[in-house]
Protein backbone atom coordinates (compact mmCIF):
# COMPACT_ATOMS: atom_id res chain seq x y z
CA UNK A 1 0.00 0.00 0.00
CA UNK A 2 1.09 3.53 -0.70
CA UNK A 3 2.33 5.70 2.06
CA UNK A 4 2.12 9.03 0.17
CA UNK A 5 -1.14 11.18 0.25
CA UNK A 6 -2.64 9.82 -2.58
CA UNK A 7 -5.58 7.66 -1.83
CA UNK A 8 -6.65 4.41 -2.91
CA UNK A 9 -9.68 3.26 -4.30
CA UNK A 10 -11.11 -0.27 -4.49
CA UNK A 11 -12.44 -1.37 -8.02
CA UNK A 12 -14.08 -4.42 -9.30
CA UNK A 13 -12.65 -5.42 -12.45
CA UNK A 14 -16.09 -4.73 -14.00
CA UNK A 15 -15.75 -1.30 -13.08
CA UNK A 16 -11.75 -1.08 -13.74
CA UNK A 17 -12.88 -1.92 -17.11
CA UNK A 18 -15.78 0.31 -17.55
CA UNK A 19 -13.47 3.18 -16.41
CA UNK A 20 -10.76 2.03 -18.27
CA UNK A 21 -12.71 2.33 -21.39
CA UNK A 22 -14.31 5.66 -20.77
CA UNK A 23 -10.58 6.92 -20.24
CA UNK A 24 -9.50 5.13 -23.79
CA UNK A 25 -12.42 6.87 -25.52
CA UNK A 26 -11.95 10.20 -23.70
CA UNK A 27 -8.10 10.32 -24.27
CA UNK A 28 -8.45 9.02 -27.88
CA UNK A 29 -11.64 9.31 -30.35
CA UNK A 30 -13.52 11.68 -27.83
CA UNK A 31 -10.25 14.41 -27.70
CA UNK A 32 -9.70 14.22 -31.66
CA UNK A 33 -13.77 15.49 -31.87
CA UNK A 34 -13.50 18.00 -29.22
CA UNK A 35 -10.32 19.45 -31.29
CA UNK A 36 -12.33 19.06 -34.78
CA UNK A 37 -15.35 21.11 -32.91
CA UNK A 38 -12.50 23.92 -31.78
CA UNK A 39 -11.61 24.33 -35.03
CA UNK A 40 -14.88 24.24 -36.88
CA UNK A 41 -15.74 27.07 -34.37
CA UNK A 42 -12.49 28.88 -34.79
CA UNK A 43 -13.10 29.28 -38.53
CA UNK A 44 -16.41 30.31 -38.22
CA UNK A 45 -14.85 34.06 -36.95
CA UNK A 46 -14.89 36.44 -34.12
CA UNK A 47 -14.19 34.37 -31.52
CA UNK A 48 -15.36 36.91 -28.35
CA UNK A 49 -18.74 35.91 -29.40
CA UNK A 50 -18.51 32.78 -31.05
CA UNK A 51 -20.81 30.78 -28.68
CA UNK A 52 -20.04 27.40 -30.07
CA UNK A 53 -15.82 28.06 -29.76
CA UNK A 54 -16.44 28.90 -26.12
CA UNK A 55 -18.20 25.78 -25.50
CA UNK A 56 -15.90 23.23 -26.99
CA UNK A 57 -13.05 24.90 -25.51
CA UNK A 58 -15.79 24.40 -22.00
CA UNK A 59 -15.94 21.13 -23.06
CA UNK A 60 -12.53 20.35 -23.91
CA UNK A 61 -11.68 21.42 -20.12
CA UNK A 62 -14.19 19.45 -18.60
CA UNK A 63 -13.06 16.53 -20.38
CA UNK A 64 -9.03 17.18 -19.68
CA UNK A 65 -10.08 17.02 -16.26
CA UNK A 66 -12.46 13.84 -16.21
CA UNK A 67 -8.73 12.55 -18.16
CA UNK A 68 -6.99 13.23 -15.24
CA UNK A 69 -9.25 12.08 -12.40
CA UNK A 70 -9.37 8.76 -14.26
CA UNK A 71 -5.65 8.55 -14.99
CA UNK A 72 -4.57 8.95 -11.30
CA UNK A 73 -7.73 6.52 -10.23
CA UNK A 74 -6.68 3.51 -12.22
CA UNK A 75 -3.33 4.01 -11.43
CA UNK A 76 -3.69 4.05 -7.89
CA UNK A 77 -7.11 1.70 -7.75
CA UNK A 78 -6.80 -1.75 -5.98
CA UNK A 79 -8.62 -3.78 -8.35
CA UNK A 80 -10.04 -7.28 -7.03
CA UNK A 81 -13.16 -9.56 -5.92
CA UNK A 82 -16.12 -8.12 -3.79
CA UNK A 83 -15.34 -8.23 -0.34
CA UNK A 84 -16.00 -11.14 1.41
CA UNK A 85 -19.75 -11.07 2.59
CA UNK A 86 -18.69 -11.67 6.50
CA UNK A 87 -20.96 -8.65 6.99
CA UNK A 88 -17.68 -6.65 8.02
CA UNK A 89 -18.13 -2.68 6.47
CA UNK A 90 -15.37 -2.44 4.63
CA UNK A 91 -15.13 -0.80 1.10
CA UNK A 92 -16.98 -1.79 -1.60
CA UNK A 93 -20.13 -3.27 1.19
CA UNK A 94 -23.64 -1.93 0.55
CA UNK A 95 -24.58 -0.67 4.32
CA UNK A 96 -27.54 -0.31 5.65
CA UNK A 97 -27.72 1.18 8.97
CA UNK A 98 -29.86 3.22 11.33
CA UNK A 99 -28.12 6.78 11.00
CA UNK A 100 -29.83 9.21 13.76
CA UNK A 101 -32.95 7.11 13.87
CA UNK A 102 -33.51 7.20 10.05
CA UNK A 103 -32.36 3.68 8.17
CA UNK A 104 -30.68 5.03 5.36
CA UNK A 105 -28.67 2.07 2.35
CA UNK A 106 -25.33 3.42 0.58
CA UNK A 107 -22.59 1.94 -0.91
CA UNK A 108 -18.85 2.41 1.19
CA UNK A 109 -16.50 3.13 -1.73
CA UNK A 110 -15.53 4.93 -4.14
CA UNK A 111 -18.24 6.95 -6.40
CA UNK A 112 -16.90 5.27 -9.62
CA UNK A 113 -17.95 1.46 -8.17
CA UNK A 114 -21.60 2.53 -8.35
CA UNK A 115 -21.22 3.87 -11.66
CA UNK A 116 -24.37 4.85 -12.88
CA UNK A 117 -26.80 3.99 -10.06
CA UNK A 118 -28.40 6.36 -8.20
CA UNK A 119 -27.18 4.76 -5.33
CA UNK A 120 -25.88 7.22 -1.80
CA UNK A 121 -22.07 7.02 -1.34
CA UNK A 122 -20.01 6.95 1.21
CA UNK A 123 -15.94 7.19 1.04
CA UNK A 124 -14.51 4.96 3.79
CA UNK A 125 -12.21 8.32 4.56
CA UNK A 126 -15.56 10.47 5.51
CA UNK A 127 -16.66 11.12 9.12
CA UNK A 128 -19.43 8.48 9.05
CA UNK A 129 -17.26 5.67 6.51
CA UNK A 130 -14.05 6.33 8.60
CA UNK A 131 -16.83 5.41 12.06
CA UNK A 132 -18.32 2.55 11.23
CA UNK A 133 -15.54 0.97 9.09
CA UNK A 134 -14.86 -2.68 10.75
CA UNK A 135 -18.47 -3.48 12.30
CA UNK A 136 -20.81 -5.76 11.70
CA UNK A 137 -24.79 -5.94 12.45
CA UNK A 138 -25.96 -5.21 15.71
CA UNK A 139 -22.72 -2.83 16.28
CA UNK A 140 -23.57 0.74 17.31
CA UNK A 141 -21.44 4.00 17.25
CA UNK A 142 -21.44 7.63 17.28
CA UNK A 143 -19.08 9.94 15.02
CA UNK A 144 -19.27 13.79 14.73
CA UNK A 145 -20.36 14.94 11.74
CA UNK A 146 -18.79 17.74 9.71
CA UNK A 147 -21.49 20.07 11.66
CA UNK A 148 -19.97 19.21 15.33
CA UNK A 149 -22.89 16.78 15.83
CA UNK A 150 -22.22 13.72 17.13
CA UNK A 151 -24.80 11.31 15.08
CA UNK A 152 -25.54 8.21 16.22
CA UNK A 153 -25.27 4.98 13.75
CA UNK A 154 -26.14 1.36 14.28
CA UNK A 155 -25.31 -0.96 11.62
CA UNK A 156 -28.21 -3.22 10.32
CA UNK A 157 -26.32 -5.38 7.43
CA UNK A 158 -22.92 -5.17 5.00
CA UNK A 159 -23.00 -6.99 2.42
CA UNK A 160 -20.63 -7.00 -1.03
CA UNK A 161 -22.26 -4.53 -3.40
CA UNK A 162 -23.42 -6.44 -6.92
CA UNK A 163 -23.59 -3.01 -9.12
Amino acid sequence: MSTNSTSVAWLTQESYDRLKAELDHLSGPGRTEIVARIEQARSEGDLKENGGYHAAKEEQGKAEARIRQLTQLLETAQVGEAPADDGVVEPGMLVEARIAGDLEQFLLGSREIAGDSDIDVYSEKSPLGAAIQGLKAGDATTYTAPNGKNISVEIVSATPYAG
